[in-house]
């Protein structure tokens, strides 16, 4: 069998199974079996496919189209920003829209010590290391094994950051001028409603916070009003949950808050900025 067969009639399977993008999916399953890069395979439509590669990537298709497992996790990586970065069941897949918490960090003077809170598998903090190696990053998480992650992504960019173990800013008593936090934000009753992909997959710990999305949000915030040596806090936030993060900002001591907004026009992330103390 060719590619263009072996993708047609895998593209057709995955979209009777549900999957959103079949055919970038079977694509992208394919690509990584051949290890080659999607676009060979536009180049290359009569390539022939071996018996082995075959059947790596049908495995790979009941993997995606019946067990609803996200192409990342079976293809181990994912890109963020300029990084490729493993990725696994230790943690969230990074999602393009944090990728406006890094954006946030851009602008901050040289020097400052970041940290990136809720890291899972190290994303906005290694993006940081590798745009602004000026600032000193670190990031932290409640989860050991996602913090084994986000050192082994650290490890193979080879890119500096300080891994902390802790519940949000427990513990953590070196100053730091700014915060960063994706922390979970989807409310209990939104559980049914998320994608297969999401909900048989992804850590759960990571997505869920109590009935209205914003328990950890509010506990981080409560923390922050008694840390004035944090000077910026940037919360990537839920749809609709803009206006109750910016009065907990406000509440916490921020003298400005402002939003930036995803490619769907959603506040997605809310920056809290305040004088030196």
């Amino acid at each position: 069998m060719n590619a263009a067969a072996a993708l047609r009639s895998a593209s057709g399977e995955l979209a009777a199974a549900g999957c959103e993008a079949p055919r970038l999916d079977a694509e992208v399953l394919l690509a990584d079996r051949l290890g080659v890069p999607r676009s060979r395979l536009h180049s290359e439509p009569e390539l022939l496919l071996d018996p082995a590669v075959l059947e790596g990537f049908r495995a790979a298709l009941q993997r995606r189209g019946g067990g609803r497992e996200p192409v990342a996790y079976i293809v181990k990586r994912r890109d963020f920003r300029a990084l490729e970065l493993e990725v696994d069941p230790r943690a969230l897949i990074p999602r393009p829209e944090t990728e406006h918490l890094v954006e946030a960090a851009l602008e901050l003077p040289t020097g400052w010590r970041v940290l990136d809170v809720g890291t899972g598998c190290g994303a906005v903090a290694l993006a940081l290391a590798h745009e602004r190696p000026d600032l000193e990053l670190h990031g932290s998480d409640l989860s050991r094994s996602a913090l084994e992650l986000a050192a082994e992504n650290s490890r193979r960019l080879g890119l500096p950051v300080r891994w902390h173990h802790a519940d949000l800013l427990d513990g953590l008593e070196e100053p730091y001028q700014a915060v960063l936090a994706n922390l979970p934000y989807v409310a209990e009753h939104e559980r049914d409603s998320l994608a297969p992909e999401i909900l048989r997959h992804e850590p759960h710990d990571a997505l869920f916070a109590g009935a209205d999305g914003l328990s950890a949000i509010r506990r981080l915030a409560a923390q922050l009003a008694v840390r004035t040596d944090v000077r910026l806090a940037a919360l990537e936030v839920g749809a609709g949950q803009a206006g109750a993060v910016r009065r907990l900002l406000l509440d916490s001591g921020f003298d400005a808050v402002h939003s930036e907004r995803d490619l769907a026009g959603i506040e997605r992330v809310l920056v809290g900025e305040r004088a030196a103390s």
